[in-house]
């Protein structure tokens, strides 16, 4: 009986072991890494973006670093949300056209950049009140048959404009503008694209 229970117990360690490595992420490859200062204080931060490319949809993981005076680096924020996994249906699925380009740092904020099948999108965080909002959204697509339509929604002041255009005939077509506050702002982690309809 003994014998009985320490191999089921030995089997159940075993397939625990294999379920948990399997769950492990494999986030090791590096795409890109960006550095600027992100919190004001004098100090080069930096943003890093892996990929786990074990897994069958190829996510990739955005972090955010600030550095310390002593040189070391402290995590702030981690997401697996704000960029769309290479293969979101797996390797032999369909592709959605929406395809990571790259991030930049302007006067402390961190874009993050999008390849569109017709266009590109991105989205701006800035750090405040103790975490990275999204203060910006702005996207510029094709329809394909000659319209183009650009949005440029400033999340911290609410205005968000949409105007379409024939570029074939320098015409335009619409043009909006509206005020929709979104309070409290979005934070990096939360933040997944197109998830809304307005970011």
């Amino acid at each position: 009986m003994k014998n009985i229970f320490l191999i089921n117990f030995i089997f159940f360690q075993i397939c625990m072991f294999s379920q948990n490595r399997n769950l492990k992420d494999n986030f090791i490859v590096n795409i890109t890494e960006v550095k600027g200062d992100l919190n004001k204080d004098n100090l080069i931060d930096k943003v890093l973006v892996t990929q786990d490319t074990i897994n069958e949809k190829s996510p990739y993981k955005l972090e955010i670093f600030f550095a310390k005076p002593n040189g070391s680096f402290e995590l702030i924020v981690s997401s697996t949300k704000i960029i769309e996994a290479q293969y979101p249906d797996g390797r032999d699925g369909y592709i959605t056209g929406n395809g990571f380009s790259d991030i930049t740092i302007k006067k402390g904020v961190v874009i993050v950049n999008f390849e569109l099948l017709r266009g590109h999108f991105e989205h701006k965080f800035r750090f405040q009140n103790g975490n990275f909002e999204l203060i910006g959204f702005s996207e510029v697509y094709s329809d394909g048959h000659g319209v183009i339509t650009t949005i440029d929604f400033n999340l911290s002041t609410g205005i968000r404009i949409e105007k379409s255009e024939r570029y074939d005939k320098d015409e335009e077509i619409s043009n909006t503008k509206k005020k929709i506050l979104i309070r409290p702002l979005p934070k990096l982690q939360d933040v997944e694209p197109f998830e809304n309809e307005l970011y």
